[in-house]
């Protein structure tokens, strides 16, 4: 499957699409055995065997275009054009009838086991059994492979599959907002991500969902709903999870199967095909390959979480079946940007205190030892792979605070991580009700007093002089540290010195963050057909270490509104939908 070096084609219409299209997922990897052939395969019911599903999206009615991402259609080799035209609607809608002879008219469905904070669930599947997991309204629909690269494009609320586990397939607009502008926001921050292709939504389809009235303080929705639908694209090399390695592992372990074992295999060689090629040489045997696998993933998945650190973002939900495998930030249904600098932050209802801020880190190990324990199937007749693969995975929290605090420090300007400066912040920050953008922010313009930093607190400590005397003290010593202790390796007395640590500094710490309450009137104006503003902050948030204009800043770049604290649906939401 290793993809040759191309021309990058120049997309206009489907049947240039055509061209670049490859389904090496249905190709390579084995089908569902009790599936239908025309892929209209929409009530739940057990999955006992194969890699995927077909299923034939079930197409909106009255599909109206939203906007692109004008960013992955470069990279992509779209042409703009491309994205209003009828065809590409009526495709990225669910209408796959239409498609040019060569390209599939179903789509894919893939199932994956469960396990929350390390351990296996079985039971929130309808049958009890874990075989009704999986992707219950996401469907893939194509793979193309253009300028050397491969894409997965996979449709969200684009109707129901086997997984649906009884509900609708079906996404709203609000949630698809959130995705389409979260992921290439994250792209634009520089930690790795799933990607937004395009936004469409109906002008007719509507569903109903719980969610909260206007300036609700309940903690959970607290009325019913009646949304527009939408369906959002999102593109990654692959939408493998580490929930999907778990499935086919508890097969082979409780030998569920003849070719349990075997799927298990092909999974992980298509695995590495498509997210580890690179790293990984065909002329590995497959324990060899196994074991840098988890090397890499390792690598790949402390450095992800190391940056949701760096820019305050919260992956509310972070089950192994939300854990990609390539190591990039999958599935924006709960998560949320922290404003204030809290530890124990976490906007998702649902989702406890072992998913918030701090915790990730944590989560980010157990899920890693979910993906240990599954390979292990794969070794069991290799003693020296199996302890090879057991201290990969027991050095994981010892790789995870390197990043972490190569993270803290980059963040501060510093060269190495300094736990007095780190530790006396970290104190001053969370006893002020900092917000956390913002404060690091100005204090990346290097300020000689605390008055700018004051910009970014929530709590006023004018009267507090032993705070802000402490805080004046730490902003000293900040200062005398990156003298000798800083990014660029230079001393200050070098020639501007202050100038290039600043603007580095910069491009580490955001200017701005797509926060709930800047968020929500864009969905809340796009329901009334109004998408100016989704146009507005994808202009922003794919530049968010940019100083844009004035007016912006105005606009964005300031505390959240004191209204908005303990508000439903802006400070904490149920899970998206």
């Amino acid at each position: 499957m290793k993809v040759e070096k191309q021309n990058k084609t120049t997309i206009k219409t489907l049947s240039d699409l055509a061209k670049v299209t490859d389904y090496s997922l249905m190709n390579n990897l084995n089908c569902d055995l009790e599936a239908t052939s025309d892929g209209e395969d929409y009530y739940p019911r057990e999955v006992f065997s194969g890699h995927f599903v077909p299923v034939k999206p079930t197409p909106m009615q009255n599909p109206e275009y939203i906007s692109h991402s004008k960013t992955l259609f470069n990279q992509l080799g779209f042409d703009e054009s491309f994205a209003k035209s009828d065809k590409f609607i009526s495709m990225f809608s669910g209408d796959l009838s239409n498609l040019p002879e060569s390209m599939s008219k179903v789509g894919w469905a893939t199932g994956y086991a469960l396990s929350i904070y390390g351990k296996e669930y079985y039971e929130q599947c309808p049958f009890q059994t874990g075989n009704a997991y999986g992707d219950g309204r996401a469907i893939s629909v194509v793979e193309v492979v253009n300028d050397g690269k491969r894409w997965e494009m996979q449709l969200k609320g684009a109707g129901k599959t086997p997984y649906c586990r009884g509900a609708d397939g079906r996404a709203v607009l609000r949630s698809s907002v959130r995705e389409f502008l979260a992921q290439e926001h994250m792209y634009g921050l520089g930690v790795p991500t799933s990607r937004s292709l395009s936004l469409i939504t109906s002008k007719t389809q509507k569903v109903t969902r719980p969610w909260y009235q206007e300036d609700s303080n309940s903690f959970n929705p607290d009325i019913m709903v009646s949304e527009n639908i939408a369906i959002s694209t999102r593109v990654a090399p692959s939408f493998l999870r580490v929930g999907q390695l778990e499935l086919f592992a508890r097969r082979a372990r409780k030998n569920e199967h003849s070719k349990a074992k075997e799927e298990l295999e092909k999974i992980v060689l298509h695995i590495i095909k498509r997210e580890y090629n690179d790293e990984i040489s065909d002329s590995l045997s497959l324990e060899q390959k196994v074991i840098v696998l988890a090397q890499e993933f390792c690598h790949r998945l402390t450095k992800l979480v190391a940056n949701w650190l760096r820019v305050g973002y919260c992956q509310g939900n972070f089950n192994s079946d939300n854990c990609a495998v390539g190591g990039f930030t999958l599935d924006y249904g709960p998560f949320g940007f922290t404003d204030i600098f809290d530890p124990n932050y976490q906007s998702w209802t649902g989702g406890g205190q072992h998913f918030a801020f701090y915790n990730q880190p944590v989560a980010a190990q157990r899920n890693f030892g979910s993906f240990c324990e599954s390979l292990k199937q794969l070794l069991l007749s290799d003693e020296i792979a199996l302890k090879k693969l057991d201290n990969i995975k027991n050095n994981f929290s010892k790789v995870m605070e390197k990043e972490v605090k190569q993270m803290w420090a980059n963040k501060l300007g510093l060269e190495t991580f300094d736990s007095e400066i780190f530790d006396e912040l970290e104190y001053l920050m969370c006893q002020t009700v900092v917000d956390y953008t913002i404060f690091f922010r100005e204090l990346s313009n290097i300020p000689k007093s605390i008055e700018s930093l004051k910009k970014s607190f929530y709590k006023d400590i004018t009267l507090n002089n032993q705070l802000q005397n402490r805080w004046s003290n730490w902003l000293e010593n900040w200062r005398l540290t990156i003298n000798t202790n800083n990014i660029l390796n230079k001393d200050e007395m070098s020639s501007n010195f202050y100038e290039e640590l600043s603007k580095q500094m910069k491009q580490i710490n955001p200017k701005y963050i797509l926060r709930e309450w800047i968020l929500a009137p864009a969905y809340k104006n796009a329901q009334e057909g109004d998408y100016s503003l989704i146009k507005e902050l994808q202009e922003i948030m794919i530049k968010p270490y940019d100083e844009h204009s004035d007016e912006i800043e105005k606009k964005y770049y300031k505390l959240k509104p004191r209204e908005f604290f303990n508000m439903g649906g802006i400070s904490h939401m149920s899970c998206s939908s």
